[in-house]
């Protein structure tokens, strides 16, 4: 409500007192006048009341206009109103900004354009809550221009032992992931502003936990998502450190509150999105990023599911060479198959299943098969051989688990192709690619790695293993027959996301393994 009218408005004999005193004090003024006085006095308190209902008058248009607008202000916003309010922050910003430049070393010149910026901002949080309204940040070049750079400015002198600037923080960051979830493009210039450095010192900062913690661990997962600017920008600012620094303290101690817990899982999806960057893979192996998730395998907290998961992305494809050869070097082989020889029982990690956990570790062997060379790759096959070829006996279990869960899911899903084709419905690329993808979910993926496993070993020149491959085969009545079908149409599907150069010369790797099985 505008009241500046309101409260520059000056009656011509003003009292602020209310109108029970006013009465009181003609009275007393009655009794103190004489009575040559008083008949004056009478005159003049009739046109003092006379004015006084003027002034009434008058206040009650000013204040029934002010209602007026303040409805109209209480009405939602529009387009032109979103544009006025971005104006006005421009002109603030580039206002504050002349005034710091000018005088950098006197806090008080700047002070009242910083108190005008932080209204405005506080003003722009209802855009936050607008969806619909966001194109007109990005048309009126709101989000590329100043926003991210000042709210990261914002954020560097809020001080969060001071409630109120702690909350500051907290609906910054709110604005940030807003912003990103509407336009994720935007999240590489927010990182290049200063936000990446931000995060990274606030959640290394000495600090007990709480909730704006938590935030910057998810806001910076949603940084890195699909964003490989972001994760070498992540790398070159020493992130990689910092994220296995935060995460070492749950090596040997479970997180204390769900809260907690969740931002732990924040910061595993953050690093495992990394690692998909090559040159990460170097810094993780640098940071002892194998030696703390090993030990974090054998510790049996609830982070053991989740460091399974980053050696996963750390050792996958050719880029994961060093990490394979490094994990062997310090005895990750005797972490790693006693998981492979028994799925816990009880998954500590909330939200991890049985499946996730035989997938992860099949998905290692396959990497480390594929990647090492030399002793360490004998030291591997020696481990299918010892104590009677238990693991083979595994591997075959778990092939015969995932084959019987494939052949349920591909008859429900050729009974639904059934009912299209009678329906006239046609079945295109995209409902295949969908069916596909289905028959993976269902374990068709672990099923791929397992007989990718078979393969492999199968090709080690060690007869020892062959022979008991084939042996369990036959005493079960399958065939080689479908375990070539199985690869055959992995590599069929593998390396989509890859060059074409690498889909090949993998596609002709498998296909050797084949002839040869």
């Amino acid at each position: 409500m505008d009241v500046g009218e309101l409260l520059s408005y000056q009656p011509n004999r003003g009292t602020k007192r209310p109108r029970d005193e006013e009465e009181e004090e003609i009275k007393a003024r009655r009794k103190q006048a004489s009575a040559r006085e008083h008949g004056r006095h009478r005159e003049e308190e009739s046109v003092a009341l006379e004015e006084t209902d003027d002034e009434k008058k008058k206040l009650l248009q000013i204040i029934e206009r002010d209602g007026e607008e303040e409805e109209e202000e209480e009405e939602p916003l529009d387009e032109s109103s979103v544009k006025k309010m971005i104006l006005t922050f421009e002109k603030r910003s580039y206002k504050n900004q002349e005034l710091r430049i000018k005088f950098p070393d006197n806090p008080e010149k700047f002070m009242e354009s910083e108190l005008d910026l932080n209204d405005i901002i506080q003003e722009m949080h209802v855009i936050a809550t607008m969806p619909d309204l966001y194109h007109l940040l990005v048309e009126l070049n709101a989000v590329e221009g100043q926003v991210v750079a000042l709210l990261v400015q914002n954020l560097e002198r809020l001080d969060e032992s001071v409630k109120e600037e702690a909350d500051g923080v907290h609906n910054t960051l709110a604005i940030v992931e807003n912003m990103a979830e509407f336009r994720p493009e935007m999240c590489t210039e927010a990182a290049q502003q200063g936000l990446m450095q931000w995060l990274l010192k606030r959640l290394k900062a000495k600090m007990p936990f709480d909730a704006n913690k938590l935030y910057c661990s998810e806001v910076l997962a949603i940084l890195l998502q699909n964003n490989d600017d972001n994760r070498e920008l992540l790398g070159e600012l020493d992130g990689i450190d910092v994220l296995l620094q935060q995460l070492s303290v749950f090596k040997r101690h479970n997180p204390s509150t769900a809260e907690e817990q969740e931002m732990m899982e924040n910061l595993f999806d953050s690093l495992c999105s990394c690692l998909m960057l090559s040159s990460n893979r170097d810094r993780f192996l640098k940071g002892e990023g194998l030696q703390l998730m090993n030990l974090m395998l054998r510790e049996k907290k609830i982070s053991r599911s989740s460091a399974l998961k980053v050696l996963d992305h750390a050792m996958i494809g050719p880029e994961g060479t060093d990490n394979c050869h490094k994990f062997v070097d310090i005895l990750g082989l005797r972490t790693i198959f006693p998981l492979f020889m028994k799925s816990p029982k009880k998954i500590k990690k909330v939200g991890t299943t049985e499946k996730e956990h035989e997938e992860h570790v099949c998905s290692i062997l396959a990497s480390l098969l594929r990647n090492l060379r030399g002793q360490q790759r004998t030291r591997l096959l020696n481990k299918f051989t010892e104590n009677d070829s238990e693991k083979v006996d595994r591997l075959m279990e778990l092939y015969f688990k995932y084959l019987d869960a494939m052949q349920a899911a591909d008859k429900k899903i050729d009974g639904e192709k059934h009912d299209m084709v009678r329906r006239g419905e046609i079945i295109d690329d995209d409902m295949e690619d969908e069916f596909y993808l289905r028959r993976l979910d269902a374990g068709l993926f672990v099923l791929q790695l397992i007989c990718y496993i078979m393969a492999e070993i199968c090709n080690a020149n060690v007869p020892q293993i062959r022979q008991r491959v084939h042996q369990i085969l036959n005493m079960r009545g399958s065939s080689i027959k479908i375990v070539r079908h199985i690869l055959k149409e992995y590599a069929e599907n593998i390396g989509d996301g890859k060059n074409q150069e690498f889909r090949e010369s993998e596609q002709k790797r498998i296909m050797d393994l084949l002839e040869n099985f």
